[in-house]
């Protein structure tokens, strides 16, 4: 398999096959991203397969613009095509509360409550417990609610490392800041997570 800087050279010199492997390769990423982001209301209408079909048909369309000016590495590239299809997606179809949604799409502590919960999940086996008693249940009430006190950068890092599995360099590329900052805010994130469930905790036992 040729790596995605060889696809892109060649790709850029007129290779059709080239184009379509480059476009194709993250068709499961991308549609980890549009599940992990979509609102459930909207499932009975709309597929994350079919937003990645658009992103896709849409990108190959761009493609030679793409490589005129190169913004942003590939892979963010793409996926900032599929997010703005997602937003236009409910604008359209969620119309009871249009301006809510989009304020939901856009912030970055916002997720469907079924991601939310995958989330949760993945952080309590992350994050060692404030005390050994507290038992399962206790200890996913307490991350979703440090979660909700989270800074949305730290929240959107967590969601993009464990939900949409994103390796620290990708993470970088989407948010536009340094491969060691991106490492040096998941770090962080994991520790305010433990601090505020610690505190958590403490305040429980006043």
């Amino acid at each position: 398999m040729h790596d995605t800087t060889e696809l892109l050279a060649q790709a850029q010199r007129g290779d059709d096959g080239a184009r379509a492997e480059l476009l194709t390769r993250y068709r499961d990423r991308l549609r980890r991203m549009i599940a992990v982001r979509l609102d459930r209301r909207m499932y009975p209408r709309i597929d994350p397969s079919d937003v990645v079909q658009e992103t896709l048909l849409e990108a190959a369309q761009k493609l030679t613009d793409y490589f005129r000016e190169c913004p942003v590495p590939f892979y963010p590239w793409l996926r900032r095509m599929a997010w703005e299809n997602l937003i236009r997606l409910h604008e359209k179809h969620v119309k009871a509360a249009r301006r809510s949604v989009v304020r939901e799409v856009r912030s970055l502590a916002s997720l469907p409550d079924p991601s939310a919960v995958q989330l949760v999940d993945h952080l309590a086996a992350t994050i060692a417990a404030p005390d050994r008693r507290l038992i399962e249940a206790e200890i996913k009430t307490r991350v979703m609610k440090a979660l909700g006190e989270l800074p949305d950068l730290d929240r959107e890092i967590l969601i993009l490392r464990y939900l949409e599995q994103l390796p620290g360099k990708e993470i970088a590329q989407v948010l536009k800041i340094s491969e060691s900052a991106a490492r040096q805010r998941h770090g962080r994130a994991i520790a305010r997570m433990a601090k505020l469930m610690n505190q958590d905790r403490h305040g429980d036992e006043l």
